[in-house]
């Protein structure tokens, strides 16, 4: 029974490459929603696979066979490997909380800001850079 391995939402760029990467996904995964994603087959790339697909489903045959289903098609490809990389830096990120700036460092930059509002200021501070 195939097992589904990455759902792209929209559009799907394939790009052809050489050994040992000979065929490229891009596109903006499923889940989590709109996240971007690649994967990288080892393996060649199906002769008869357009440059773009719309709303793609790969999923895995057995150890070394996958598919590629789009809009009523589907490509077979052998791979090696198939390398997957789903960017969470956004989810993840959205889920820590900010960290507070100590109040000295907050001080410390409302008094260098106040001084470069005005010509003195800014004098003073060039002259504590010296």
């Amino acid at each position: 029974m195939p097992e589904a391995l990455v759902r792209f939402s929209g559009p799907v760029r394939c790009q052809r490459g050489a050994a040992p990467l000979g065929l490229t996904l891009s596109g903006r995964a499923g889940a989590p929603p709109g996240e971007p994603a690649t994967l990288a087959f080892s393996g060649a790339a199906p002769p008869q696979l357009p440059a773009t697909l719309t709303d793609a489903l790969i999923e895995r045959l057995d150890a070394r066979r996958y598919r590629i289903t789009s809009a009523q098609q589907a490509w077979d490809i052998e791979a090696d490997a198939l390398h997957v990389h789903i960017e969470v830096a956004g989810p993840f990120y959205a889920a820590l909380p900010p960290r507070r700036v100590p109040l000295a460092k907050r001080l410390l930059w409302r008094v260098v800001l106040t001084l470069a509002a005005s010509r003195a200021g800014l004098k003073l501070l060039a002259a504590l850079r010296r």
